[in-house]
């Protein structure tokens, strides 16, 4: 095991530390602490009792020790199991080769945690309360008034922030929805569209959401949490399961180097041993016929031909990965060759002036020269590139002397060096001595040159070997070879000659071991020797120094792709994974134990390994890292961690079946803890263990274990459980209809796990009463959590107001979750919509038990109840399910009595109001009559909105009750109106009939209260047109309105017969001055004034602008007039009738034209007709006091004085 006392790791603290001692003290007072009683005891015996008490303790602190050592022993193979896991994690990330990170996953958005929730209400309710610079409507106020205290502020919101399954996009989804009905139910705006309005609206609550937070801060590196749902690098997975499975730095540091995870090859060979190790013992499990328990033994053959098609097809799968761009020749094309020219050294006998150069070249290819410089300084730092498919090319370097002579034609060539690189060799520069002509000078002649090989990737390793074998290499003698990989299966070791791009000699690695051996007897040439082996050939290698041949063994392990690994030298460590001379190196240093830990780790075989019980608890830890971490996931994993699971599935044999069975087992876990889980993933993992349980076979693989077939029928019990409880629950567990189709989603699914195999459908019958039981326990939960939401306690010590007052609070809170329960659930069970209405029926007839107990400790005379009713009334009737329904019918059976209670009440006091009310009436006027009027009107209108308001939905009673409160307003208003008129006719009589009489205020009044009592008889005595009126109400109503009509028609004639009266008493007075009479002859002598006229003109104008201010209607003013009109030319005429024989006197005419002109005038101005004006009467009056006029005129002439009919129509000034 590694321990971290042996590096400076700066993680957190270990897990593989040594737990601490017991504090001495702490024990010894556990000692001295016993119990009660045993102070008395221990004085009773003290030897003896202290002796069993020393014991009694002793044994207790061992029990205490050896389950500390238990722990402690549980947690160090804990701690093992995680970093074996850990190992295989680490291969899978390194050289993946089956799974790939998934690009199409729908990207999870953050979460909501408590201290972001609270900090959005405040935001919220800053708002509200004006504190924010964000202007706003009142309807969009309301709009986040209802969110706040809906949403916000609602329970089921923190439990499900608290779940983890919440994000901003939810908040903003369900105010998007709330939103869209508010203004879908706005009037149209002209030049404003609602979808504006919409936009505007999510723009401010974006805005309000958002609060003061700085847009503009700098970006801080990204947490590992918050970049999970991107493509991940090897790196990032490397840290992540680190977190995953709690794996220190310095330990993933270590088993990194010891893995040798940065080498490609050393990967691959790893999976070619991995599968091999497979294949035996898919073969050693068909030989000893080690099984395991399948549902039928049909099954043991097919299940070794599985594991061994699950090899072939990882085995194709690490094929189909490219190796090299060479392609399948054994062509070696060397990407780059690189010669670099620095200097030469030792050119002596060449003038200092003279110009030198160099030129360089590969065999077959291009040649190349540099630039040329005085020989004084020959130094360049030139560098040539080639390419070369020669593993062992001649590379030639020349140096030139420019020639200055005119005829030469070649310049002079001082020196030369002929190399023959290789990729191990040296890599910087160096000295080579030059081979110079026979008559030149310089025999020291040196340059400094480097020349670098770079390998390809086929390559895997390269140098010279002495070697012999039977079939090839027979003759002991040192070649250079390179070991090529020409596919992922496929290794060659071939040995090359100089200058040649084909090898000379081949041998397929397949079926070979690889192992050091002691040197061979007789053998010239090698100091370290090492063989590879295969059933009738054997290869002998040597090389010359101990470095090399760990390099070859190590490169040939990996090619041979043999489960024995080679022992190599004790005294040399391994060395580098990429092939190079330098030792491993690590900054860690690890004591043997340790050094012994991790080589146990990386060397362990998989296939010892239960790698199913190994993955049950790779992905628990990678689940509870995914749920923990900042998203909302909802139980998905990350793509990153998906395509980790997908690789350990497929590289170590993982069943399907078994994962996801240990993956719903999971889930389970979390959803009965209440955090919210997608039920379409739970879908997609129980569908999958359905179909291979019951043989569909989703992933290919056809044997069923007996252990499959029990988890499956045990999850799928524990399932069916969890689904009714989410279902029933449904409120609390998808909170206001999130997740997004949870719900919809989780009936599916609970519908897909009551079949009882993959093609028998549930009958529709079977789900249905499923969900019936599911509802009607809902009804009693919401309930139940209602009335503990709401504090109502029902207790008799309660005041009947304030217990109807909570059952008016409740009823709002119960109608509050059925519209929610419409609005965000009913979707989900459309199926069934007549199972939401007894799930309402339910639920109302829980609240209806608690309304009829409120109901009956109130007053028998108290009307505070109707609000409840048309509370639940105006919500019920709305809606198509439960109006009419159960607790509807109930709740009309229980208001019906005191409704017709309340009438009767309110019928009999109305009645009682008008026999007290106008006895002491003043009929003074009260805005459109009189006081008693009024009140009895407001009243009569009250009770029918009353009614009207309550909108009762049964039609018979509805029209019951509104032809009863027609007939009782019938019946009232016939006893105002005879009441007013009778109170008119004594009023009446009281008048006298002479011109200073003037019409009292009151009749005007008594005008008004008929004229009012006319208007309101339309409005309360009139049936809704919509109902079918029979003869009888039709007689009824007529007899109403007939009253009131000719109750007008009699007061009209009863005011015009007075204002007659006071004509005909004038008409009297001139009657005196008829001709031959006693009184005539008398008064001729006289000089009478115009007073007569004059004030029976006062007389008119005053009574006609009482009546004007007076009387509200004009439409019986100008009849009042016209009539008033008529009957006075009426009576003029008659009296002019009468005196037809006779002439009238000077007086009587004076009088008369004045009394005709100025009444044709004032009833004029009060806007009489012309029509009515100029009567048949009028003419006749006009005509003879035309005629009358003239004959004074004749007579007397200017006897009139001015006084003229001509202009009876034009006011005297």
């Amino acid at each position: 095991m590694l321990d971290s006392s042996s590096s400076e790791d700066t993680g957190g603290e270990s897990d593989l530390e040594p737990q601490r001692k017991p504090d001495a003290s702490s024990s010894a007072e556990k000692r001295e602490t016993g119990p009660p009683g045993s102070q008395q005891l221990r004085s009773a015996t003290p030897g003896s009792l202290a002796g069993k008490s020393t014991k009694v303790n002793s044994a207790t602190d061992e029990e205490q020790e050896k389950r500390k050592r238990e722990s402690i022993q549980k947690e160090e193979e804990e701690r093992k199991i995680k970093l074996q896991i850990y190992v295989f994690v680490l291969r899978c990330i390194a050289y993946p080769f089956n799974a790939k990170q998934p690009t199409d996953m729908s990207r999870r958005q953050q979460k909501v945690n408590k201290q972001q929730l609270q900090a959005v209400k405040e935001r919220f309710l800053a708002f509200l309360n004006g504190e924010t610079q964000i202007v706003a409507d009142e309807a969009f106020c309301n709009a986040v008034r209802s969110y706040y205290e809906g949403f916000l502020k609602s329970e089921r919101i923190s439990r499900m922030v608290q779940s983890g399954g919440c994000s901003a996009n939810d908040f903003r989804e369900v105010f998007k929805k709330n939103i869209e009905r508010r203004v879908r139910s706005l009037p149209e705006i002209d030049g404003l569209s609602k979808e504006t309005v919409l936009s505007s609206w999510i723009a401010k609550y974006d805005a309000i959401y958002r609060g003061d937070e700085d847009l503009w801060r700098q970006p801080q590196r990204a947490h590992l949490s918050a970049v999970s749902e991107l493509i991940l690098s090897k790196e990032q997975l490397y840290e992540m399961f680190q977190q995953i499975l709690n794996i220190r730095k310095f330990e993933h540091q270590l088993l990194y180097n010891a893995c040798q995870l940065d080498s490609m090859d050393e990967q691959a060979a790893q999976i070619r041993r991995e599968l091999d190790g497979r294949l035996q013992l898919a073969e050693k499990i068909a030989k000893e016929r080690k099984y395991p328990k399948f549902v039928s033994a049909d099954m043991e053959a097919l299940y070794v031909e599985e594991l061994r098609s699950s090899v072939n097809l990882l085995m194709a799968n690490l094929e189909s990965l490219p190796v090299s761009k060479g392609g399948p020749d054994f062509k070696q094309k060397l990407k780059r060759s690189t010669i670099v020219i620095m200097e030469v050294q030792g050119l002596k006998s060449v003038a200092p002036d003279r110009m030198v150069y160099c030129t360089m070249e590969v065999e077959g290819e291009e040649k190349l020269q540099t630039d040329q410089v005085e020989a004084s300084r020959p130094q360049w730092g030139t560098q040539g590139d080639f390419t070369t498919t020669h593993p062992l090319p001649s590379v030639k370097v020349k140096l030139f002397l420019e020639s200055t002579r005119v005829l030469a034609l070649d310049d002079k060539e001082l020196g030369k060096v002929i190399l023959n690189p290789t990729t191990n060799g040296p890599k910087h520069t160096e000295f080579h001595r030059m081979i110079v002509p026979k008559n030149s000078q310089d025999t020291e002649l040196k340059i400094k040159l480097a020349v670098r090989m770079d390998k390809p990737p086929n390559m895997k390793h390269s140098g010279y070997l002495y070697a012999m074998g039977q079939r090839v290499w027979k003759r002991w003698k040192k070649r250079y070879f390179v070991l090529v990989q020409v596919s992922q299966y496929t290794f060659a070791m071939c040995s090359y000659r100089e200058k040649k791009a084909e090898p000379q000699e081949l041998m397929q690695l397949e079926g070979y071991t690889v192992d050091s051996c002691e040197p061979r007897p007789g053998l010239q040439g090698g100091r370290v020797f090492f063989n590879v082996l295969k059933e009738g050939d054997l290869v002998m290698f040597a090389c010359d120094d101990e470095q090399e041949r760990v390099l070859w063994i190590q490169a040939m392990y990996r090619a041979t792709g043999q489960s024995y690994k080679p022992i190599l030298h004790p005294k040399n460590k391994t060395p580098n994974c990429r092939g190079g001379n330098q030792k491993l190196t690590s900054p860690i240093s690890l004591d043997p134990s340790q050094r012994q830990a991790v080589e146990k780790l990386i060397s362990a075989s998989p296939c010892q390994f239960d790698h199913a019980a190994l993955f049950t608890i790779l992905q628990k830890h990678t689940l509870q890292h995914r749920m923990n971490d900042s998203f909302s996931c909802l139980g998905w994993f990350s793509p990153g961690q998906v395509f980790v699971l997908d690789e350990y599935c497929a590289r170590y044999g993982v069943r399907g079946c078994h994962r996801h069975l240990s993956y719903l087992k999971e889930l389970m876990d979390y959803s009965e803890n209440n955090a919210l889980v997608d039920p379409m993933l739970l879908h997609y993992s129980y569908a999958f263990c359905a179909s291979h349980v019951h043989g569909n076979r989703p992933d290919g693989i056809g044997t069923v274990t007996m252990e499959e077939k029990v988890q499956f029928e045990a999850i799928r019990s524990r399932l069916i459980a969890l689904l009714e409880n989410q279902i029933t629950h449904f409120r609390y567990c998808f909170p206001f209809g999130r997740p997004d189709g949870a719900l919809k989603a989780t009936l599916s699914l609970q519908e897909r796990v009551l079949m009882k195999d993959i093609t028998t459908p549930v009958p529709p019958e079977d789900m249905k009463k499923l969900v019936q039981r599911c509802l009607e326990q809902a009804a009693q939960i919401n309930y139940s959590q209602l009335i503990e939401y709401a504090k109502i306690k029902v207790e008799h010590q309660v005041p009947p107001e304030k217990r109807l007052e909570d059952m008016m609070r409740l009823g709002e809170l119960c109608i509050e979750v059925l519209q929610q329960n419409e609005e965000h659930h009913s979707e989900a069970f459309s199926c069934w919509p007549e199972l939401m209405a007894e799930h309402a029926e339910k639920f109302l007839s829980l609240y209806r038990a608690d309304m009829e107990a409120a109901l009956q400790v109130q007053s028998i005379d108290s009307w505070n109840s109707f609000p409840l009713f048309q509370l639940f009334n105006n919500f019920l009737r709305t809606d198509p399910h439960l109006c009419n329904g159960m607790f509807h019918k109930h709740l009309q059976d229980l208001y019906i009595p005191l409704v017709v209670r309340y009438i009767d009440l309110m019928e009999l006091a109305i009645a009682q109001s008008i026999h007290r009310s106008f006895q002491k009436e003043t009929w003074q006027p009260v805005n459109n009559g009189s006081a008693t009027s009024e009140d009895l009107f407001w009243k009569l209108n009250t009770l029918q909105m009353f009614v009207m308001d309550l909108h009762w939905p049964e039609p018979e009673f509805a029209k019951h009750l509104e032809q009863r409160l027609k007939l009782m307003a019938s019946d009232m208003m016939e006893a105002c109106v005879k009441r007013t008129k009778s109170a008119f006719d004594a009023k009446m009589q009281k008048v006298c009939k002479s011109t200073d009489s003037l019409l009292p205020l009151s009749v005007c009044t008594m005008f008004n209260v008929l004229i009012d009592a006319k208007n309101q008889c339309s409005k309360l005595c009139v049936l809704d047109s919509e109902q079918e009126i029979d003869g009888q109400w039709q007689q009824y109503h007529s007899k109403i309105d007939v009253l009131i009509d000719e109750a007008l028609k009699d007061i009209i004639t009863s005011l015009v017969s007075k204002f007659a009266a006071v004509l005909n008493g004038v008409l009297s007075k001139l009657s005196r001055y008829d001709e031959g009479t006693f009184f005539s002859s008398v008064l001729s002598f006289t000089k009478p004034r115009m007073d007569l006229a004059d004030t029976y003109t006062s007389f008119v104008r005053q009574n006609q602008d009482i009546l004007h201010r007076g009387v509200s209607d004009e439409l019986y003013i100008e009849t009042v007039f016209d009539q008033w009109y008529t009957d006075s030319m009426r009576a003029i005429c008659v009296w002019l009738t009468d005196r037809l024989d006779l002439q009238l006197h000077m007086y009587q005419l004076k009088t008369l034209i004045n009394i005709v002109k100025k009444t044709y005038h004032d009833f004029r101005l009060q806007g009489v007709q012309d029509s009515t004006l100029n009567i048949k009467s009028y003419e006749t009056i006009y005509n003879r006091l035309t005629m009358e006029e003239a004959t004074v005129a004749v007579k007397a002439g200017d006897g009139l004085r001015g006084i003229s009919t001509r202009d009876s129509d034009v006011e005297d000034d």
